[in-house]
């Protein structure tokens, strides 16, 4: 039922995010928090603000969510509660907890995640804060500009924290940061609703990681103030509706789907697109919203409830389905892993949505492996 459903999804991303947002509130994530990886050391001074923006980027949405009762109420508001004090500690500058925006390239990384998140809940988890509280923020996001992203992707996480901070009133937000990632985006478009990471294509999971979920909010907080960013707009929405019918597909019958390139150890995070597409009601209209909960589900179970996927104070292991160390890049740690909420971004849909309200519907591989006919899929040209 969907009502069942609902719950396993809060359920799995409390249990994903409290180790995270509880030691940081308390000022004692340093401690806490293993640091697991194939040379743990070598960056283990930027993965705390990994395990923070990542996780903040998918709670974001939950946190924000209107009529919420029950048991639901409860947790939601004791994550938030958590949350907020540890956005507190992590820009204070005197805490054993001082997140690490300044040394080495990977903070613009996680300094994006936390203003998507930021971003997303800008109502419950921005405004309420104290003016100090909101200053420091800014100063951290700053602090990210005195290093150059690559010319890739990383192009969207400068212009998402210039996107927020646009949303804040600063003043002195850099247009040229936005205007560069978007048009270099355009330029990347391979076609079939997918971007290049750069110049070139490659076959892994970043159009849903980074690529389309940034640069459709971006667009969506910013798009209005140029002329050219409106007609990128509606662009960068048809491919996204294109690319969310994509990932529906890969996902089979069983959970599982193509463990394909680099950056497999996010686990259901690989989804995080499809999963921003029913929160913003931007499905296409082939895809009933049950449908996509329905999917979402058996991908995230597979990749969450999985043996050994969490150690045993509960935090979460490199691997795809349970602890598979060998799948972490070198630049993979422990913080690196909560992109995986990203996949439950639907929770900030309130249970009266059809997202949740509506009977469960099989998706697409169900379907056809069962021989149903359905139409033939059709790219976007």
């Amino acid at each position: 039922m969907p009502s069942s459903a609902r719950s396993l999804w809060y359920t799995l991303l409390d249990k994903v995010s409290r180790p995270v947002v509880e030691s940081l509130s308390k000022g004692r994530l340093r401690i806490e928090m293993p640091v697991e990886g194939a040379h743990p050391d070598e960056r283990k001074s930027v993965t705390h603000l990994e395990a923070f923006g990542r996780t903040l980027a998918g709670l974001a949405p939950w946190l924000s969510c209107p009529d919420l009762e029950g048991d639901e109420a409860m947790r939601r508001d004791e994550i938030l509660a958590l949350s907020r004090r540890a956005l507190a500690v992590g820009v204070d500058p005197s805490s054993p907890d001082f997140l690490n925006f300044s040394e080495h390239h990977q903070p613009i990384v996680d300094a994006a995640f936390l203003a998507h998140g930021l971003l997303r809940g800008k109502r419950v988890l921005w405004d309420p804060l104290e003016p100090s509280v909101k200053g420091r923020v800014i100063a951290a996001l700053k602090a990210t500009r005195t290093r150059k992203p690559g010319y890739c992707n990383w192009l969207l996480f400068s212009a998402m924290v210039e996107a927020f901070l646009a949303s804040t009133g600063e003043a002195d937000w850099d247009r040229m940061r936005v205007d560069y990632a978007l048009r270099s985006h355009q330029e990347w478009y391979k076609g079939d609703g997918v971007y290049g990471d750069g110049k070139m294509f490659a076959w892994d999971y970043y159009n849903s990681f980074v690529i389309q979920p940034m640069l459709l909010d971006i667009l969506a907080t910013v798009g209005d103030l140029e002329n050219e960013w409106g007609t990128m707009r509606a662009a960068a929405e048809a491919h996204g509706r294109r690319y969310a019918q994509v990932l529906e597909r890969f996902i089979a019958a069983d959970g599982s789907y193509p463990p394909i390139g680099r950056s497999i150890a996010y686990r259901c995070g690989a989804f995080q697109h499809l999963a921003q597409a029913a929160l913003r009601h931007a499905l296409p209209a082939e895809l009933p919203p049950a449908q996509v909960r329905c999917a979402l589900t058996s991908a995230i179970r597979r990749t969450l409830e999985a043996p050994d996927t969490f150690d045993a104070r509960g935090w979460l292991r490199i691997g795809l389905c349970g602890a598979q160390p060998s799948l972490g890049e070198a630049y993979i740690r422990t913080g690196s892993l909560y992109l995986c909420s990203t996949a439950f971004l639907p929770l900030g849909l309130p249970p009266s949505d059809p997202f949740w309200r509506l009977p469960d519907l099989p998706w697409t591989q169900v379907r056809l492996w069962r021989g149903e006919d359905l139409p033939a899929d059709h790219g976007q040209h």
